[in-house]
């Protein structure tokens, strides 16, 4: 499949009437009372959102707070794109029985959310198949549809002609040809989300029984015939949305509501895009150094990088021309040497703390080279990959300098120093500072209470994002 040049595709649909679209949405959206949940398989989820809560365990009493929060939205971070698909399984039937117990207690309806990743990897059908077959048990109705919607602006990915693309410089790259498609755990080959749906489901739900929401349509703002479209919807059928704009989600958004209200129940498998839109957050500026840190210490700042993907390594090179920065690389491959590895991570948590005392920020990173058992090991590496992340994690949480401020690059990295470094149960989002990057302010529970929490995608943002970000926190 051919790559396709930005500007030629967004300038080959109609432009959208932004007046009409925020006037159909006014009207619909206030009497929406469903309680949102979003179960984020790893931390990056809340890249459009501020202002909501993230709970890192999915306990009874959790989701309950959840459920009473004054906010219609709140996220679950269950980090399963670390998880095997045992472990997944039970935490996915866990989160849609206690759900389910909840709502009918508290009488609230709710909506689900299962937040991937928007260059498709991770556990599908897997999450959202347990989901739907818990849900349907425990409340005795059924689930009609699953929609399916990866659009993520911020990240340059787009959904034209029901084919999902990344975007490179100028160009589109069809997702199933980019590295990401080549993830030894999650890897696919299709681009066009039919024949993906097809693939991940090994022929269940054929792309040609799958439902496509056009962007003619959507551009057009025909909400009646996209509210026909999902009312004809059953068993579980499959919904392709695509998107180039926030503005597109809206409108497909506005018809959803309104199918909602007809009785249409469905599962989302979304990237972070639709979690704006449904929870109808509102824009807000990039967060400023003066927001994040508001008191000045002497101690530098701490940078942890994990993820192993192109895009974060030339993020890191151009992070290395920061010459006020120390850096230390932690060898992962000892991971097979039980002994010389605990030695290795008190060699490099020892020296992060002398740095960042002394007032100098640091950045701890992992050996560029993925470690590779080779083939049909999958399991054993995400074993080991787990070993080394829990590695990472130790040194943050017996870190004993508070830095001044934290960041981890990468996913699944992010997700387990929150959780298992900083030691995070409810944290708030304050926004983002740049396009995609999230930034957690930590909770009172927290190995730092009150720190700012950045939390850096692997695959998102330019080559000098990651220096950037940095030099804005460094700036006095």
């Amino acid at each position: 499949m051919k790559t396709r040049n930005v500007d030629e595709i967004l300038s080959s649909y109609q432009s959208i009437d932004e007046g009409k679209v925020n006037e159909l949405w006014e009207k619909v959206r206030p009497g929406f009372k469903h309680k949102i949940i979003v179960l984020d398989d790893d931390p990056t989820g809340v890249q459009t959102v501020h202002d909501v809560s993230v709970y890192t365990d999915w306990e009874e009493d959790t989701i309950e707070l959840g459920f009473l929060e004054e906010g219609q939205m709140f996220f679950i971070l269950t980090n399963s794109r670390a998880f095997t698909a045992k472990e997944t399984e039970q935490v996915h039937r866990d989160i849609a029985e206690r759900t389910e117990l909840i709502s009918k207690k508290l009488g609230i309806p709710y909506l689900i959310i299962s937040r991937g990743d928007s260059t498709l990897r991770g556990h599908y059908p897997l999450e959202t198949d347990v989901l739907r077959c818990t849900m349907e048990a425990e409340s005795g109705g059924r689930v009609d549809g699953e929609v399916i919607l990866p659009f993520f602006k911020e990240g340059g990915r787009l959904t034209v002609e029901n084919t999902h693309f990344v975007q490179q410089e100028t160009e589109l790259v069809p997702a199933g040809e980019t590295e990401f498609a080549k993830d030894r755990t999650f890897g696919y080959k299709s681009s066009h989300l039919g024949e993906w749906v097809e693939e991940k489901t090994k022929g269940v739900f054929p792309k040609e029984g799958v439902t496509y929401i056009s962007l003619e349509s959507i551009r057009s703002l025909d909400i009646d015939g996209i509210k026909a479209q999902l009312l004809g919807v059953n068993d579980f059928g499959k919904v392709v949305v695509n998107a180039v704009e926030e503005s597109d989600v809206r409108v497909f958004a506005t018809a959803l509501i309104l199918a909602i209200e007809e009785g249409k129940r469905f599962i989302f498998r979304t990237a972070a895009a639709f979690t704006k839109v449904i929870g109808d957050i509102s824009s807000r500026p990039l967060l400023t150094r003066a927001e994040l840190i508001n008191e000045e210490r002497e101690n530098g700042g701490l940078v942890i990088v994990g993820s192993h993907v192109k895009k974060t390594t030339n993020q890191l090179n151009a992070l290395k021309e920061l010459s006020s920065l120390h850096f230390i690389e932690f060898d992962a491959h000892l991971v097979l040497d039980k002994k010389a590895f605990r030695k290795e991570i008190e060699r490099v948590r020892n020296e992060a703390e002398t740095k960042v005392a002394g007032g100098i920020s640091t950045v701890i990173y992992t050996k560029r080279k993925r470690l590779d058992l080779g083939d049909g090991m999958e399991e054993q590496e995400l074993q080991l990959s787990v070993e080394i992340s829990n590695a990472v994690t130790s040194i943050v949480r017996d870190f004993s300098v508070r830095p001044n401020y934290l960041i981890a690059k990468g996913g699944i990295t992010s997700s387990d120093v929150g959780t298992n470094g900083l030691c995070v149960k409810r944290a708030t989002v304050a926004g983002q500072i740049a396009p995609g990057i999230p930034v957690w302010q930590t909770g009172e529970e927290s190995t730092f209470p009150f720190i700012p929490y950045v939390i850096f995608p692997g695959n998102v943002g330019a080559v000098t994002t990651l220096r950037d970000v940095v030099s804005t926190l460094e700036s006095k």
